[in-house]
Order: structure tokens, then sequence, then C-alpha cells
């Protein structure tokens, strides 16, 4: 018999597979289609009758991602009806179980809930836990500020991140329903995940829905000022030929897609150039706009905005050799201080500060060394000396240091590597073409039992590991994840301090 739950919005009925129920599609919010287009979340009105949850719903609106495609999922599927959830429960019961929330990367563009290396049945299965995975708005029609055409449209620069608020308060209201527990509840996410957690622990309106938090290769650094969303707007108007509104919303998604391509081509081009748009980052990303968030989140933690919450952060050892793997090498010294220069006021001292702890690397490894830094290891760095002033028992690091042998070995400990580990996923599809053969299964279950354990207590110590302090400024512990997992105090110290103040 197919396992039937209620909601606030009506019934659902899900399926079973070895002992572990699947809600999949379900709507968390009214379809932001139409009128409803770049505004925020709005209530849906429910359902009468049953509801079919056995499929998952449509992905928001995207191109092909790389990561995704080889992550098993298929040729998207879209479509700006997209705002949907999916759990994973053992049981519909009220045994209250720890929550966890994946909130998937993409850089913002591309992903969805529904990808294989995301579904949660062998967590469930493992930590007798509750696993929600959500879509929200991506690329232009989630991250597009048009607030300055028309205060209608104010915070529509955020209106993905406000679709993630939704979903963590479906979570909160029916949870429950679900064997979960609505006041344990765990947000973690990788890379734009990852980002969106640490802006979450930043924003007033995400304030009381996470419990626990695990940002994976991003953290509180990725918000834009207005005035950089504000040319991505004016860019993308261009290519659209219209910044009239009314238009706007009848403009069809698949040319909104397009423009959006072309204006991602263009950012790309002059931040290798050093042209216009080199300082805007990723074109969509959410931004300080001061309607939704009015301070940045990194700021607004050091202050406190997240106190009750417990933190595991962390990185791969070698996060851009998946991006460097695309770009030509780089072969000199003076590439590499014109690209820096770029980023940073005094690019001499870091590349002197990278060199003097590498000193056998190539210019190309030193290059791979910074980037890694620079966009991904040292904000998780100012994230968890941010929260651990709030929660220095329960602040944790990890650097995820085992190398794919994928590729000729090309990819190393590269972005993104992590996720099969963490969800159990190296058999699933995809997952031997990025990882290598023999990819070791013994630390996929050290690590989901650390996750697991975190979500629990806050704290990811467990038997399989040594032993796991919080990380603190004085001693920097850091667990690195590999064969074997070893802890190390303040790793990298050299290269860490070479952006003091400056990042």
């Amino acid at each position: 018999m197919a396992p039937i739950a209620d909601t606030t919005l009506g019934r659902v009925e899900g399926t079973e597979h070895d002992g572990v129920l699947r809600f999949a599609g379900i709507p968390f919010a009214a379809p932001p289609v139409g009128p409803r287009r770049w505004l925020a979340p709005a209530p849906h009105e429910g359902w009468s009758g049953t509801r079919d949850a056995s499929d998952f719903g449509k992905v928001a609106v995207q191109t092909a991602g790389s990561l995704e495609a080889l992550a098993g999922g298929p040729s998207p599927d879209w479509d700006e009806d997209c705002l949907t959830l999916n759990v994973w429960t053992p049981a519909l019961d009220d045994a209250r179980r720890p929550v966890l929330v994946w909130i998937h990367g993409g850089g913002f563009a591309t992903g969805s809930g529904s990808i294989p290396w995301y579904h949660g049945e062998r967590m469930v299965r493992r930590g007798d836990v509750v696993v929600v995975t959500i879509n929200y708005r991506l690329g232009a029609l989630g991250w597009l500020d048009l607030g300055d055409l028309d205060p209608t449209y104010d915070g529509s620069g955020n209106a993905g991140l406000l679709d993630q608020v939704a979903a963590l308060e479906w979570v909160r209201d029916n949870v429950a329903a679900f064997g979960g527990d609505p006041g344990d509840v765990t947000a973690f996410g990788e890379s734009a995940g990852g980002m969106s957690v640490g802006t979450l622990l930043g924003l007033p309106a995400a304030g009381g829905l996470i419990h626990k938090a695990v940002a994976q290769s991003g953290a509180a650094h990725n918000v834009v000022a207005r005035e950089h969303a504000l040319e991505v707007t004016e860019r993308m108007l261009a290519a659209l030929g219209t910044s009239d509104v009314a238009a706007l919303r009848e403009v069809p998604a698949g040319r909104i897609l397009e423009a959006q391509a072309q204006v991602a081509v263009e950012v790309t081009k002059e931040r290798a150039t050093g042209g216009a748009g080199a300082g805007l980052g990723l074109p969509f990303t959410p931004v300080l706009d001061d309607v939704v968030l009015r301070q940045p989140p990194l700021e607004a933690i050091r202050e406190g905005s997240a106190a009750g919450v417990a933190l595991l952060a962390g990185t791969t050892a070698e996060e851009w050799k998946l991006f460097g793997l695309m770009l030509r090498s780089v072969e000199d010294e003076e590439t590499i201080l014109r690209r820096l220069g770029r980023m940073v006021e005094d690019p001499h001292t870091v590349v002197a500060a990278y060199r003097q702890a590498r000193d056998d690397a190539s210019h190309d490894e030193l290059w791979t060394a910074m980037l890694t830094d620079r966009i991904f290891r040292i904000p998780a760095i100012r994230l968890a000396e941010a929260q651990a002033a709030h929660q220095p028992d329960r602040t944790f690091m990890y650097l995820f240091e085992w190398a794919s042998t994928a590729f000729d070995g090309r990819l190393g400990s590269c972005h993104a590597l992590e996720i099969p580990f963490v969800f159990d996923a190296l058999d699933k599809p995809g997952a031997e073409l990025f990882t290598g053969p023999d990819a070791p299964r013994d630390l996929a279950v050290a690590m989901q039992d650390a996750w697991l354990a975190f979500a629990r207590t806050g704290d990811p110590s467990h038997p399989g590991l040594p032993d796991w302090p919080a990380y603190d400024v004085e001693g920097r512990a850091t667990m690195h994840l590999g064969d074997p997992c070893h802890l190390e105090h303040d790793p990298g110290p050299t290269e860490r301090a070479s952006w003091d103040g400056v990042l």
C-alpha cells in the first residue's frame, strides 16, 4: 500500500523502496509564473483529494550543467512552475527525527534537488533521519534585480533566496507529518548551495528555521553590491531588447535563457581579460538590495545573527582544478600577478607567501592553490571564525583531500568531489567518471556518519574518525578527510595569513 501523508496544503501519496518512503515533487509555494514572475514566493493554494508524489517535479529553468549531467541527471526538463521539494523518511510517525535539508549547487544557474547523487535514501537508512531536497529559481528568473524599473519588484534580485526560505518554512510547518522534528533542522549544501547556507545564516527572514548548518565549498562571501547586480540587469535588458516590465513578463523562458547565456559569456570573457565586467563574479547571485539582504551576511553572522546555530564548514583541497581543467595552463608569474591584481591590491605579497610555502610548485599549481583559497577556503575559514565566537563548542572545520584518479589524476581533490561521499553515492550514475574506479567507500561511510552525527548532536565526531575538536582561532583544528583521515591544526598557515586584511 502506498504511503500517504497529510500536509498543510493537502494529502500526498508517495512510494516505498527497501524500507524508505519517498515523496517527490511536493509544491511548497505557488507557481512563480505569469504575473508572479520575479516576485517573492507566494503561499500555494493547496489541492483537494490526494496528490500523486511518486515522481519528481520539473526543475527550474536552466541550460544543461556539466556537473549535473555527470551526476546522472537527465537533460533538464524545466518549467517556471518548479518550486517543489522531495522528502525521504523511514516512517510516517511521531519519532521527531533530525531533518537534513539539501540546497543544491550549480552557480545559482543550474541544478535541482532531484539529481540522483542527492537522493536521500542511504542517509535515511543509515542514520534514521529525514532528508529533504529542494528546488529554487535559478539564473535571471531567480536573481535579476528589477527594482529600479518598478518598485513592485524590489527584492527580485533575491527571489531564489526567498524560495529557499519558503522551502524551510514548509519544513517547519510540515515535516512532523513525515516523522521529522521541525525544531532540529540542518541546512546543508555545496558550492552555490553552501553559499546559500552561509547567506541564510545572515538573513533575518531565515531566523529560527535553521538549527545546524553545513557549508560545503561555499560560505558567506558570495553576495554582490547592488550596483553590480544592476549592471547585470542592464546587460540582460539590452540582450532582451526591452526595459518594460510588462513586456518582460511576456518574454518566453527560453528567450530569457538565451539572453542569460549571452550575458554569462560576456562576463566570463571580461573577467579573463580585465574588461568592464571583470568584477562581477557570478552574474546571478544574492545581492545586497536593502530589501531582502540589508547587511553582508558575514557581518551579520559576526554580530550574532546565527548565534544558536551549530556549524560545519569546509572545502576540498584543490577546488579550482575542476575549473582549471577547462582553461589554459598558467605558465609564468607575470600572468599570475596580472590576474591576481584584478582581485587584490597587493598581489606580490600573496604570490610571495604561496611561493614560500610551495617552492617546488609550477606556476599553474600555484595559481590553482591561490584560486582555491581565494574563492573557497578562506571564505570558509572566515565563516568559521565568525560563528566560533558564538558557538565555541559547536563550530567545526574540515578539508576534503582525497584525490580523484579520473582524467589521469588531473582533477585531484577538486570542487564537488566530496558530494558522492557525503551521500554515499559512489555507485550512482556518473560517479566513477568523476572519482575514478575504486573510490574508497570506507571514506564515504566515515563522512556520511560525520554529517549524520552533526545533524543529531551538532558535533561531527564519531568512533570512525580521529578526535575532532571544535574550531577556534588559536588552534584552528581541521579534520582532513582522506585516506587516512587525520586532524591538523591550522593547515596552510602561510597562505592563510597572506589573506588577512585582504579577504
